[in-house]
């Protein structure tokens, strides 16, 4: 079921009417509802993938309850990697298999020899790597005594399977979303509008930016041959906005729809492409994976307190292992270790956490220095997204080799004004709303007619731009 769906929006008011009518003291009541509700929604794919998520969450759910209860060091250590090994295997089996039995073959070809071993016709469940990480949180902070197991196992579903974020995110950690599903939720007026007001925000991004962006994008990644650099340029700029609007949009909507039924999830974008150098950039794209891979991979491994051996390696391993999360595809790998070089000098330096302070802030506009910054981060991010767009190394090895020719000073094939221009009002608003948790979150100082007038322009913009519904890119994740 996709949020920009008129099943979504049939279901979602049902579900928000009852959880409400149910009352705030009835706790139980609303958690089953929720749990109820995102099985549908999850099971509107394909309901046989809900056994795969009802059987991680009874292992993580009774693993939680083990590791309270033992003492000594050993066990629980078995304990953690039960864990690990059931969520991980379920994992790499449904995501990564035909990629290790392909990449087997080629190496033995590669060599001289012959290898025949069979791929399967598996299916990829939805969203496997976001809930995936969010329950190995739960069962890893639990381990390392950062959080209290639960017993209420309805609970613990509705954490596991909570439908705003369950197929593409924010990953949330049990220490700041599971304790929320064992209080009073209130409804709040105020946290309703604002929710909806994100919502809003958040369609806007999906349907009128991102999907527009990726008819252009996907016309000249599919027949990149027949360009020009400049429109293989301009390709790659309608992807960035495709994944930014995709993405964030997705996120935007999770966040609002959830603070609809009174949770509050963990913000996963910052505007991103405002940084000014790559550093600020992973601190501000994709928030919850970032930090999730910073506290359970990065600072296990040593982090940055070791030589400068051990950073580098560090380093390659977070982004590589980041990289590997996004999709069985050596591209994915690539653009995972091009991230890793593009973020060494900076933290070899020591300048990685120089730009902590909000772009321009008090000002209109940046200066020439933060501009040029904010470009020079933009282009090499842009660089790395061939990769991560492309459906093969050899393909976006061609399209960086295509672009950068005489013909990139060339007047571009396609240049769709139209979508340049939503584009262009599109980073207007996210500058001018930068300091905010998303972009038009304070536009109370509005006047009513104006701020409705606003309201009722990206309304408009959304029926009339609305093409052909396409899924959210991360949900093949």
């Amino acid at each position: 079921m996709l949020f920009n769906s008129i099943e979504f929006f049939i279901f979602l008011p049902i579900v928000f009417t009852i959880y409400w009518l149910i009352g705030s003291q009835r706790i139980k009541q609303q958690n089953l509802l929720i749990a109820i509700a995102s099985y549908v929604f999850y099971g509107w794919w394909d309901w046989r993938f809900l056994f795969l998520i009802l059987f991680s969450s009874l292992v993580d759910y009774t693993i939680g309850l083990k590791l309270f209860s033992e003492d000594k060091p050993s066990k629980r250590k078995v304990l953690l990697w039960i864990s690990i090994c059931v969520n991980l295997g379920f994992l790499g089996f449904f995501k990564y298999y035909n990629f290790f039995v392909d990449s087997l073959v080629d190496s033995f070809t590669f060599f001289g020899g012959q290898l025949s071993i069979n791929t399967l016709n598996i299916i990829l469940p939805v969203g496997i790597s976001f809930y995936t990480f969010q329950t190995l949180s739960y069962t890893i902070d639990v381990y390392n005594k950062k959080l209290q197991p639960t017993r209420d196992f309805l609970g613990f579903m509705a954490f596991v399977s909570f439908f705003p974020q369950l197929v593409a995110g924010p990953i949330e950690r049990a220490t700041n979303l599971l304790p929320q599903f064992h209080k009073k939720r209130e409804f709040v007026y105020e946290h309703a509008v604002d929710g909806l007001r994100q919502v809003l925000w958040g369609l806007f991004k999906k349907v009128v930016i991102a999907d527009n962006c990726a008819t252009y994008a996907n016309i000249i990644f599919n027949n990149q041959e027949d360009y020009s650099g400049s429109t293989l340029l301009l390709g790659a700029f309608f992807f960035a906005f495709q994944i930014y609007g995709d993405f964030s949009g997705y996120s935007d909507i999770a966040i609002g729809i959830s603070r609809l039924f009174g949770f509050s999830l963990k913000r996963n974008f910052a505007f991103p492409y405002f940084s000014r150098d790559i550093a600020e950039f992973w601190r501000r794209w994709h928030i919850s994976l970032s930090t999730w891979f910073r506290d359970y991979l990065y600072i296990p491994l040593g982090g940055s307190r070791g030589g400068t051996k051990m950073k580098i390696r560090n380093t390659f391993i977070i982004f590589t292992v980041s990289g590997f999360w996004h999709g069985a595809n050596w591209t994915f790998v690539v653009w995972g270790a091009l991230n890793a070089i593009y973020f060494l000098p900076l933290l070899l330096l020591n300048k990685n956490r120089v730009n902590t302070n909000l772009v321009a802030e008090g000002k209109y506009f940046p200066t020439i220095r933060e501009l040029s910054q904010m470009t020079m981060t933009f282009f090499i991010t842009l660089i790395a997204w061939i990769f991560f767009r492309a459906d093969n190394l050899s393909s976006a090895f061609v399209y960086i080799r295509d672009m950068f020719t005489t013909t990139l000073f060339y007047k571009p094939e396609i240049f769709p004004m139209t979508i340049l221009g939503l584009v262009a009002f599109f980073m207007f608003i996210e500058w001018l709303g930068r300091s905010n948790e998303y972009a038009i979150q304070n536009i109370d100082f509005m006047k009513k007619p104006i701020r409705w007038s606003f309201y009722f322009l990206l309304i408009i913009l959304i029926f009339s731009f609305t093409g052909e519904q396409q899924e959210f890119i991360y949900f093949q994740f």
